[in-house]
C-alpha cells in the first residue's frame, strides 16, 4: 500500500514555505548528525540538523554542513574549528560517532545571509555556546572560532 493512498491535496492547506527566523540566540538541540559524501564526491562532510526547542520558533530547523574531508584545506580548517565549538558547547570533546552530538541542549546565535547559488535569504549559525543551565559532561574552554 502506498503512503499516498487516500491523500487529497484539496483537503490540506499547502505549506507557505519558510522565511528565515530573526537574528537572535536560540536554544536548540542537534536532532540529526550524519556523515555523508559531499555533492562533488571529492570529500566527506558532517551534516547537522539543529532544532529550535523553545520560544516562538520552536520546531524550526537550521542545517549545517561541515567539510571534514575536502581538497580545500581552508574549508577543512574552518569546519574543524566550527565542530570544535559545537563539541565544547554540548560537552562532547572527543566524539567517536556523530550520534554522540545529538539531543544535547546548545545555545546558537543565528544570523541571516544570502545564498550564493540562489540569492535567497537563509539562516546561518554564527556562534555555538553551552546552555547556562545545561549539565555538561566536560568543561567548555577555548577561544571562540567565530569571534575573529
Amino acid at each position: 500500500m502506498s503512503l499516498l493512498n487516500g491523500f487529497n491535496a484539496a483537503e490540506v492547506e499547502p505549506s507557505a514555505g519558510f522565511e528565515p527566523i530573526p537574528i537572535d540566540e536560540y536554544t536548540a538541540i542537534i536532532s540529526e548528525a550524519e556523515e555523508k559524501r559531499n555533492s562533488n564526491d571529492n570529500g566527506s562532510l558532517l551534516s547537522l540538523c539543529f532544532d529550535i526547542v523553545e520560544g516562538e520558533y520552536e520546531g524550526r530547523k537550521i542545517f549545517v554542513n561541515l567539510n571534514l574531508q575536502h581538497p580545500n584545506a581552508k574549508a577543512v580548517e574552518i569546519s574543524r574549528a566550527e565542530l570544535s565549538a559545537i563539541c565544547r558547547a554540548v560537552g562532547v570533546m572527543t566524539p567517536q560517532n556523530p550520534s554522540e552530538l545529538e539531543d544535547k541542549p546548545i545555545l546558537i546565535k543565528v544570523a541571516v545571509s544570502k545564498r550564493k547559488d540562489t540569492g535567497e535569504m537563509q539562516n546561518v549559525i554564527k556562534k555555538y555556546s553551552p546552555l547556562k543551565n545545561a549539565t555538561q559532561s566536560s568543561p567548555v574552554t577555548g577561544e571562540d572560532p567565530f569571534s575573529k
